[in-house]
């Protein structure tokens, strides 16, 4: 799955939030093979550390919902390369709860994650992120930095057992649009989208079906069948393309990387 990943962003910086594991690795590790400096960011350091080593690339601590940390890694991030080309707003947690059984303090937990920590690195990022087409020694037909924000098909289907989940990722596909426009109307050169992805097997999905302690299934090449589960290099895929020049006309909206599931008539 690596053809026409090498060189794409040769010479480009990207910062991932929760790097450390699931699509955040994944992404982190398709970025980097695409040519681009990764910075890999996640409360676990050590499993940040592990993965920035591993891809050559520079790890830094970051609990997403706190702006002080947000601002000590943007600082880091300016002083070390002068600025930013991307962004993967990925981090994430889910409960499994209904809306009878979430606790107020579940749903906080879910916007602050998700939707705090989406708001608090688009707009710390943002002033790193102007004009990098501009700059001196930009890489040939540069068409500008791209923030991607990670949404989920649950957002867009009624799931019961994760009402917070949802309205925190529904959030972030709306912010998407916001930003989107803003940096366009400033005409910053920066375009802002969402990924929406269905199932995919990571840690994450795999501690909420009950299978933590499991290896993780073999996700085959080629065409996969109705409700397979996908892998996290399927959605690393997407967030280069959404990272690169070849997306240059994409701006404000929110893909399903789901395997026809958000397109099928629901019964």
């Amino acid at each position: 799955m690596n053809e026409g990943v090498q060189g794409r962003l040769e010479g480009r910086v990207a910062l991932v939030t929760g790097g450390a594991m699931g699509l955040g690795k994944a992404d982190c590790e398709v970025l980097a093979r695409s040519g681009a400096k990764v910075i890999v960011t996640d409360r676990d350091i050590e499993a940040a550390q592990a993965v920035a080593a591993s891809i050559n690339g520079d790890a830094m601590a970051l609990d997403v919902t706190d702006k002080d940390q947000w601002k000590t890694v943007i600082e880091a991030v300016e002083a070390r390369y002068g600025g930013l080309d991307v962004l993967v707003n990925n981090a994430g947690i889910v409960i499994f709860e209904n809306i009878e059984k979430c606790p107020p303090e579940h749903f906080r937990l879910h916007l602050d994650v998700h939707v705090t920590g989406t708001f608090l690195g688009c707009k710390y990022a943002l002033p790193l992120m102007k004009n990098r087409h501009r700059v001196v020694g930009a890489p040939e037909g540069h068409a500008g930095a791209s923030i991607i924000n990670m949404a989920s098909t649950a957002a867009l289907m009624g799931y019961a057992e994760i009402p917070a989940y949802t309205a925190a990722k529904g959030a972030i596909a709306a912010m998407t649009r916001s930003i989107a426009i803003h940096c366009q109307d400033e005409g910053y050169g920066v375009r802002c989208n969402a990924l929406a992805p269905g199932g995919i097997e990571t840690p994450m999905v795999m501690a909420v079906t009950g299978r933590a302690d499991e290896a993780p299934m073999v996700i085959p090449d080629g065409p996969l069948p109705l409700d397979a589960l996908g892998a996290p290099q399927d959605i690393a895929r997407c967030v280069l393309f959404l990272a690169s020049d070849d997306a240059r006309f994409i701006n404000g909206v929110t893909i399903p990387v789901d395997n026809g599931l958000d397109a099928r008539p629901h019964h």
